[in-house]
Formats: structure tokens, sequence, C-alpha cells
């Protein structure tokens, strides 16, 4: 609760767990959660619906809140007008999502807060984003009046439009289908010259701003570039991955990226850090490190580890949601300095940290303050300043102890300590590829840690939950949901060669083919069938910061397909990518997760089965090495259990590979460099 509310004020909110809904539980607004005790009062009176969608760490929410929703006249409007309802879209990311939709068709950008207007069906017929406070009073009066009085014939009929246009198929609406082509080469190279048209070849990413890191982009290209061997595609990359690593979005001192850059240079972020991006961009960055070997890379996914375990672990193994962008009020306030301030802390270091991160007196920033950035590499500022490297190393070591020793004096950004279902796989994933990486057991041991959790308290029979915090799960799981822990599932097996993950993925695999899939559009819906239904029922095409849940499943059945010799899972990942490769090579900045796929089908992957004494040593050996196109088992002696392990054996006692492309199998090796000579 901010300052500025009174405990005089108590609405249902306090409930709740969700750190969001539980900020807004002392408005004098009188807040619902989503469900049905609000949706039947609507009804019962007659009353639009008030639907008011944020983030515990979205800084405009927070504004909106302190200027409309604690004003209590503001409130009195609300209340007599509307059935308020207040939604955490990171724990309802179907509510979000739809009505994000409705107001996207009524050609409003979007963002957050969302604020839609629904009638009494829960039909939306109006809604936008941040409204001042003026604004939004006469808004809220216009709209009361309107719905009141003679408009709402007007009102209600435009609300049936919306509605019909949400619950049209995304396959129709884009001319999508079925199609007979195949994927081609040709093809390949013109969606990687459309998606390269769009670069920003100064600073790396995407030729706008703001800036978002857009990992799934650069994990494609990755595999791109492993596929072809494009020296432009690996500049883009590297120029993209060294920039965000340098710039103001990475934190330079606590480890972590925040969720974007306003600017086209990296270097003013969105101060928040959500647990999404960091999960992501440690793949992202292990897995340039298989192809780099670059130090930069290594040494930012340590310390994002280590941030994530710092700020983000819950005691329990599970990892919250993400960190605020305030403290004391003020955006960015716990992560910038003043020149002042830096010398108080420094000493005679100052200059020549300002020098190495940029700092000056008039601040880099607002008001004098400076955030931390990089323009060069160790090895150009060492030599730049006539330092060795290794005593610039232990300077830059011991300059991070004294600013984060400043920074715990300070008043933290606030946590949002729920923890998501489908953003714990994702960390989890980057857990596994860190691990592949640089074959470090802890972090092998944090990815079993939180998987453990993930077991133990949100898994329900065949089912996942959404959420959990203090305890309790309440939400079902979404496709998002499933789709992550299963492709974290296969990952975990490949990584440890324990047959549970494997067969934990395909039981969920299970489940979402007997709840979520449509047989009509060869699809997955976003909401399992048992869920509450909404006026639509969606299906997540395109791939955004996070990539999409139809994208993430069809790479899991193809996977899956060869780790359990199902050939009608590789058959219907085929025909999920058939529905929308026309649209992945013209627009493939926005399904860039789909495009990884395409790279997938166009080389066969390959299968390795690695029997014998030493199949743990080889499969550490095997996976610092950048192999996106590889499916790998192993057991430490001969098994039946995985179809692909069956009549393996160790031959001649000796630990033996096998590699096989599309189940025809080459001669059996016993090194680790012959094993990748096939491939």
């Amino acid at each position: 609760m901010s300052a500025s509310q009174t405990p005089a004020y108590t609405n249902l909110l306090s409930l709740e767990t969700s750190p969001y809904l539980l900020q807004h539980a002392h408005n004098p607004v009188d807040w619902y959660p989503w469900g049905e005790e609000a949706l039947r009062k609507a009804k019962a009176e007659q009353k639009p619906i008030l639907v008011s969608i944020g983030y515990a760490a979205c800084h405009w929410c927070h504004v909106m809140e302190r200027e409309s929703f604690e004003n209590p006249r503001i409130a009195e409007v609300m209340n007599a007008h509307f059935v308020c309802i207040k939604v955490d879209r990171e724990e309802r990311p179907d509510v979000d999502q739809l009505y994000m939709d409705a107001v996207h068709a009524m050609g409003v950008q979007g963002g957050w807060p969302l604020n839609v207007f629904l009638n009494p069906e829960a039909k939306p017929f109006y809604g936008g984003t941040y409204f001042p406070p003026r604004n939004w009073t006469q808004l809220l009066t216009s709209i009361g009046q309107a719905y009141q009085g003679e408009q709402r014939g007007e009102l209600d009929e435009s609300a049936e439009q919306f509605a019909s246009a949400l619950q049209a198929s995304d396959l129709a609406k884009y001319g999508l289908g079925p199609t007979a082509s195949t994927v081609s080469d040709e093809q390949f190279e013109l969606l990687l010259a459309d998606l390269g048209g769009k670069f920003d070849q100064t600073w790396g990413g995407m030729n706008r701003a703001p800036k978002f890191p857009m990992p799934s982009i650069w994990r494609f290209l990755l595999r791109a570039y492993h596929l072809k061997g494009s020296q432009p595609i690996f500049d883009q990359l590297n120029r993209t991955l060294r920039q965000m690593a340098w710039g103001g979005l990475y934190d330079q001192i606590g480890g972590g990226f925040a969720r974007y850059s306003v600017d086209a240079e990296w270097l003013a972020p969105h101060f928040e850090k959500m647990l999404y991006d960091n999960g992501q961009l440690v793949s992202l960055y292990a897995e340039a490190y298989q192809v780099t070997r670059d130090e930069l890379y290594q040494t930012v996914v340590y310390d994002t580890i280590e941030f994530v375990r710092r700020e983000l672990m819950s005691p329990e193994g599970g990892f919250y949601s993400s960190l605020d962008a305030d403290s004391e009020g003020v955006e960015g306030r716990f992560y910038v300095f003043t020149k002042n301030e830096l010398r108080d802390i420094l000493d005679d270091e100052e200059l020549l940290f300002s020098a190495y991160y940029n700092c000056t007196a008039a601040g880099n920033w607002e008001h004098g303050q400076n955030i931390l950035h990089r323009r060069e590499s160790n090895e150009d500022f060492a030599a730049i300043h006539e330092i060795a490297p290794q005593v610039l190393a232990e300077l830059v070591h011991g300059w991070g102890k004294k600013i984060m020793a400043a920074r715990a004096k300070r008043v933290r950004p606030g946590t949002d300590d729920k923890i998501l279902t489908g953003w714990n796989a994702l960390m989890l994933n980057g857990l596994i590829d860190a691990y592949r990486a640089f074959g470090d057991g802890k972090f092998l041991e944090l990815a079993l840690r939180n998987a453990h959790f993930i077991q133990m308290n949100l898994r329900n029979g065949p089912r996942l939950w959404r959420n959990y915090k203090d305890g309790r799960a309440t939400i079902a799981g979404f496709l998002e949901d499933y789709a992550l822990v299963i492709q974290a599932y296969i990952n975990l097996y490949e990584a440890t060669f324990d047959a549970q993950w494997l067969h934990e993925a395909e039981t969920l695999t299970s489940y979402v083919q007997a709840n979520f899939f449509d047989p009509e559009e060869n699809l997955f819906f976003y909401t399992d069938a048992s869920s509450e239904a909404l006026i639509a029922r969606k299906k997540e095409l395109f791939d955004n910061v996070i990539p999409g849940s139809n994208s993430l499943m069809a790479h899991n059945l193809h996977r899956l397909s060869l780790h359990l010799e199902n050939a009608p899972l590789g058959e219907l990942a085929a025909t999920m990518l058939a529905q929308v490769q026309d649209l992945v090579v013209k627009e493939p900045q926005h399904l860039t997760n789909w495009a990884s796929l395409y790279a997938a089908f166009l080389r066969p992957l390959a299968e390795i089965a690695i029997v014998g004494p030493e199949a743990e040593t080889f499969r550490r050996e095997l996976s610092r090495h950048f192999l996106p196109n590889v499916v790998l088992a192993g057991a430490a002696s001969p098994t039946d259990e995985l179809p692909l392990l069956q009549q393996r054996t160790a031959l001649e006692g000796r630990t033996t590979i096998y590699v096989c492309f599309n189940r025809a199998c080459q001669q059996p090796v016993h090194t680790v460099a012959e094993a990748l000579a096939k491939l």
C-alpha cells in the first residue's frame, strides 16, 4: 500500500494473492477480481463493466492508480456507473489477450494499463490505455450516462460487432491455411532477407525505438547462421548481443536485463526486470557462447543467473515474476548515481570507473544521474588507459562490490512475488542451456530444484496450474504453461538422461492434445476445454517477447516424435507449420519461433544415442557445442526404456555413440569428435 492510500477502504481484491491486485485492495474503487461474481452482478444490475488490466511492475499502471483509482471522487463515479474489475495480465493472459485484441480492433495501439468497457455480457464496446484524471472522469461520466440513456442500443450493437470479430479465426483473418508448398532453401533466403531489412546495423537489434531484446529473433539467427554460415547474420547477431550487454538495458553491476530500452542505443531502460526476459536471455547468451566462446557472453550468463538466484528465487525453489521499475516513487532510483555519489563510494578510483561506465558530472540521464553503461571491450579499454587486462578485471570486480554495497543501503524496488508456471519454465530452460554450455554443476542443481518445485506445487494430476503464491495455486494452466514446461522437461532429459523428465513431457503432451487441440484448424487453443468460457476461445499464432504457444507446441511435437518414435506427432508439427509458413516467410519478425521450426525442417534432426559407462561424460562434452538440430538420448548401460535406446549397446564394452538421420543410422563411433564429424 502506498503512502497516499488509506486503510479506510477495503475491496474484494484483499482476498487475492496477486501482488498487483493486492496493490489495489485499499483503493476506494469497489474492485472485483475477474470471475463469476462480478459478471453476475453486471447482468443482474444491467451495468456496463470496466475491466482495468495491468501488472505489478508497470510504471503507468502505478501512475493511473495514484492519480485516479486512489481518488475518492473519481472512484465514486466509477462505482456509480460500472462494475469495476481489476485483472493481473500475468495471471490471466487469456483475459488480457482477448481484450487487447478488442482494443486493436477499435484502432487503438494498446498497452498497459489497459482499460476496456464491456456490456453486461462481457462484450467490449470501447477501450484505451492510460488516461489522465480529467480525461478519465469525463470518459467515465459520458459512457456511464450514454449506457443508461438512449445510446445503449448503439453501444450494445458495437459490442456485438467487436465480439464477432474476436470470434473469427485468426487463420481466416490472415488468409492462412493448409498449403501444399514445402519448406525450401529459396524461401528461407527470402525470409532472411526480409528480416535483415529491419535490422539496426549500427546499434544492433531491430531498427526502431523503443527497443525490446526479443530473444527469439536472435535465437533464430543463431540457428540460421548454423544452417547457412552467413557472415552478415553472424555480425548482426554479435553486434546485438554485445550492445545489449554493454548498454544500460543490462544491469552492469547486479546482472540481469531490464524489460526494454526507450532509445535506439540500449542506454536508458524502463528499469523493471522481468523473469521471462532474463530466462530467455540466459538461453540466448549461453547458445551464443557455444558458437563464439566470447567471454562477455559467459559473464552475462553467470551474472544474470546470479541476479535471478539472489533476487527472484523463493525459498522453495520457484522464481518470482519481476522487480518494479520504481523505488521511493522514482523510476530507476535504485540503479543510477550522480558523480558526487560515485566519488563518495569510490574515492580516487571514481575517475577510471566513470570512464569505464561513461558517467559524467552533468549526468547521462535525467537530473544529473548516470546510467552505468559501456562503449568498448575490456581489451580496448585496457589498451586506451594503459592498464594490464588482469588489473582492469580486478578493478571492475572491486568496483562492483562497492556499488552493490551502496545499493544495499537504498530502498529496493518492489518484488512481484507470485510464481508463474510458464515463466519459471523459461528460467528453467535458461539454466539447462547454461549447464550445457559451461558444464557448471550449480546451474543443473538450480534447474533440478526448480523442476521439482514445479512438480510439487504447480502440477494437478496430469494438469498444470498457472500461478502459485503463499501456498496457493488458483488458476488453471494455459497453453503457454504446458508448452514451456514440456519444452523444459525434454531439455532436462537431454541434460541428465533421467527418463522421468521425458515421461513427464509425454504425459503433459497427451493432456494438451486431449484438452487444447482444435482438429478443424490443426492448432491448439490457448485455454483448456475445462476452463471458464470467455466470449471467444482464442489461439495464439504470433511470437512476441515470449514465443507463441502454438509455435512452442509445434517444436515440442517435432522433438518428441523422434524421442518417442511417434510419427503422428511429427506429422502434426509439420501440418501446424504448413498452416502459417507463407506468413512466416513474409513477416518473419512476428513469427521468429516459427522461423526456427522452419529452419529445423530444412534439414533432418539427428537422433543421437549414447550408451556405455562414459555416457554422462560424452553427453557433457557433446553439449558444449551448439547443436540445435539434434535430439539426444543416453544411458550408462543398455536399456529398452526409451525408443532411441532400444537395441543399442556399448560395443566391445566401450561407450558407443549412434548417430541417425530419418531413422537410418550411420556407423557407431566411440568418441565425441567422430560423432560431431557425422553432424
